[in-house]
């Protein structure tokens, strides 16, 4: 079964626009999304549409975060992305008559109530500004030794 991974990807492409400090072309982002830019640009769409990022084309332009990070939860992002289906497996259908199968469905359908609503409320309490905080000072020290020392990079 093949996962979905643009949360993370999407995720992974905020905080380089963080750690740039300026614009980054759709260009830019998919060197560091390991994608390509009309995919970038395809998902950037839906959080400029929530007012997560903005873009200006042009000479120095590109994409922006466009709130603070600390106004910016993982939940807004997953929104963004169309909120994808968080639980891996659904019920089956094909018989509703089936007493057994309706029993399975029940408890599957609570079961995976439960898990959005822990899904939810765990994205909604995490900001960009706490994943970039966790990352901010070893991101820095790595990137400013990269910059002394490009030999070892």
């Amino acid at each position: 079964m093949k996962r979905d991974s643009r949360l993370s990807i999407v995720l992974h492409g905020l905080l380089h626009m963080q750690a740039q400090g300026k614009p980054m072309t759709s260009a830019e982002l998919a060197l560091c999304m390991d994608t390509n830019p009309v995919v970038v640009r395809r998902t950037m769409a839906g959080l400029r549409e929530n007012g997560l990022v903005s873009s200006e084309k042009g000479h120095g332009g590109g994409w922006t975060i466009a709130r603070p990070l600390a106004g910016i939860s993982l939940l807004d992002i997953h929104e963004s992305l169309g909120e994808p289906d968080v639980v891996g497996f659904s019920n089956k259908d094909e018989s509703p008559g089936c007493l057994i199968e309706r029993a399975v469905n029940r408890e599957l359908d609570a079961a995976m109530d439960e898990m959005r609503a822990v899904f939810t409320a765990r994205m909604r309490a995490i900001t960009l500004a706490d994943i970039w905080d966790s990352v901010r000072e070893p991101f820095n020290a790595h990137h400013n030794y990269r910059k002394d020392h490009p030999d070892d990079a």
